[in-house]
C-alpha cells in the first residue's frame, strides 16, 4: 500500500505541473510511477492498484472507479469503507479492500452530492441523487448510520430494455406482453408492483413504449430514469430536494399537480412512496391515462398500501379511498425476482370493482407451477375503452 500511495503522490505533483493530460497520459504516467515503487507487484496486483489510483484522480467515485465501470454489476453497496458488496449477474458478492479509511468514502459522498449540487453532512445526513449516467444514487452519513457512512448505487442500464427483450428472457409471455399492448393504446390505466429490484422501472420503461406517438406524454420521477422512445411531445421532470436553508422544494406531488395543466394524455410517475398516492389517484380519475409503481409484496398487497399512503394526505373514510383506488386503476401488474434470479411478471389482474371491504379482482395472467405466466381465460370486465378503440371484446 506504501507503494501505492507513493506513486499516487508522486503522479498528483505531475498532474499540476504538466497541466491538463488526458486519461491516456495519466494512465501512462501511473504506470511508470508505480513500477518505480513498487517495481515487484503482481500483475493482478499492478492492474488493480493502477485503476486504484486512476479512479482517486480523475473520477468522483474514486476507488469506486472500476466498479461503476464493470457491466456485469447492477449495484455497488458500501456499508462503511470496510464493507463493500455488488450484485453481480444476480447474485451478491463482498469486495474486498476498496476503502483504505472512512475519510475516502466521505470524500466519494461529497463528490457524488457537489456533482449534482446538493450536499451531505451532519445537519443534511441522507442524499438521494442521479448521477449523470442515470445511475441513482443513496447516501447517508456517519451519524446516522451506526457502522460509518452508507453508499449505495443502482447502476444505470446502457442498454434499453423493450418488451421484446423481456419476453426473449422469459419475463413475460409474448400473450401478455401483447394483451397489455392493447390495453396501453386503448387508454387503460395500469400500475405496477413488485419488491425491491424486482424490475418495476424497467418493465415501466418497456410498457410505455406502447404509447401512441401521437400523444403527449408527462414524465414525473423522483430521480429521473426512463427513457421514452417514440413519443416526440414528451416533458420530463424530476422531484428536487430542499437546500440547507429549507428552499427551493419542489415534491411529487406538487409535480403532479402542475401537470395537470398541461393538457397530458398519458401522465407516467415514477414511483409513489407516500401522500403523493391521492394526487396521482385524482389525476387518473380526471380523464387522464396513466401508469405508475408501487413496492408491494403482491396485487391485494399493494392496494392495501395504497390506502396506507393514502391516509397520510388526509383522513378520508376507507371507503371513499378505495372508490377512488377503483375508479382511478383498471389493471395491476405484479413482477417478482424468481428462485433463478430472474425478474418475472407473476400476476396480472383487472381491478373489476368491489364488494364490501374487499377488491373484486379478475386474474387475467397467474404464474403456473413453473412460475410461467398462464392465461386464466377471463376476458376484461370493464371493457368499455377497448370498445371506443375498436378492439374486439
Amino acid at each position: 500500500m506504501d507503494g501505492i500511495l507513493k506513486a499516487e503522490e508522486a503522479v498528483r505533483k505531475k498532474i499540476l505541473e504538466k497541466g491538463e493530460l488526458t486519461d491516456e497520459e495519466v494512465i501512462d504516467m501511473i504506470e511508470e510511477e508505480l513500477f518505480k515503487s513498487d517495481p515487484g507487484m503482481s500483475p493482478d496486483g499492478y492492474e488493480e492498484a493502477v485503476f486504484r489510483i486512476f479512479g482517486r484522480i480523475r473520477s468522483r467515485l474514486g476507488p469506486l472507479y472500476r466498479l461503476a465501470g464493470d457491466r456485469d454489476i447492477n449495484e455497488i453497496m458500501v456499508n462503511g469503507f470496510e464493507n463493500v458488496f455488488v450484485e453481480k449477474r444476480g447474485e451478491i458478492k463482498r469486495v474486498k479492500s476498496v476503502f483504505t479509511s472512512t475519510g475516502e468514502l466521505e470524500d466519494v459522498i461529497r463528490n457524488i452530492a457537489a456533482e449534482v449540487r446538493r450536499e451531505i453532512n451532519e445537519l443534511n445526513p441522507i442524499l438521494d441523487a442521479r448521477l449523470s449516467d442515470g445511475s441513482r444514487v443513496n447516501a447517508v452519513y456517519k451519524n446516522i448510520a451506526l457502522s460509518g457512512p452508507v453508499l449505495t448505487i443502482r447502476k444505470f442500464s446502457r442498454n434499453r430494455m423493450t418488451m421484446k427483450k423481456l419476453t426473449e428472457f422469459g419475463s413475460i409471455s409474448e400473450e401478455c406482453a401483447q394483451m397489455l399492448r392493447t390495453l396501453v393504446e386503448s387508454g387503460y390505466n395500469i400500475f405496477v408492483s413488485g419488491g425491491t429490484s424486482s424490475g418495476k422501472t424497467t418493465f415501466l420503461n418497456a410498457l410505455s413504449d406502447f404509447i401512441p406517438e401521437e400523444k403527449r406524454v408527462i414524465i414525473i420521477e423522483d430521480s429521473a430514469e426512463l427513457q421514452l422512445t417514440g413519443v416526440d411531445n414528451l416533458v420530463q421532470m424530476e422531484c428536487h430536494n430542499a437546500n440547507s436553508l429549507g428552499k427551493g422544494l419542489v415534491s411529487m406531488d406538487m409535480l403532479i399537480k402542475t401537470s395537470l395543466r398541461m393538457r397530458p394524455d398519458y401522465i407516467i410517475i415514477g414511483e409513489v412512496r407516500g401522500r403523493e398516492v391521492a394526487d396521482m389517484l385524482q389525476a387518473l380519475n380526471t380523464g387522464h391515462c396513466g401508469m405508475s409503481t408501487g413496492h408491494g409484496n403482491s396485487v391485494r398487497g399493494m392496494l392495501r398500501r395504497l390506502e396506507a399512503m393514502y391516509l397520510m394526505a388526509g383522513k378520508l373514510p376507507l371507503e371513499a379511498i378505495r372508490a377512488q383506488i377503483v375508479e382511478a386503476l383498471d389493471i395491476m401488474v405484479h413482477l417478482a425476482r424468481t428462485a433463478d434470479g430472474k425478474r418475472r411478471v407473476i400476476e396480472v389482474q383487472e381491478i373489476a370493482g368491489i364488494e364490501g371491504d374487499s377488491y373484486v379482482l379478475n386474474p387475467l395472467f397467474l404464474p403456473g407451477e413453473d412460475m410461467r405466466l398462464k392465461r386464466t381465460g377471463n376476458e376484461i370486465c370493464r371493457n368499455i375503452k377497448l370498445k371506443l378503440k375498436g378492439f374486439q371484446v
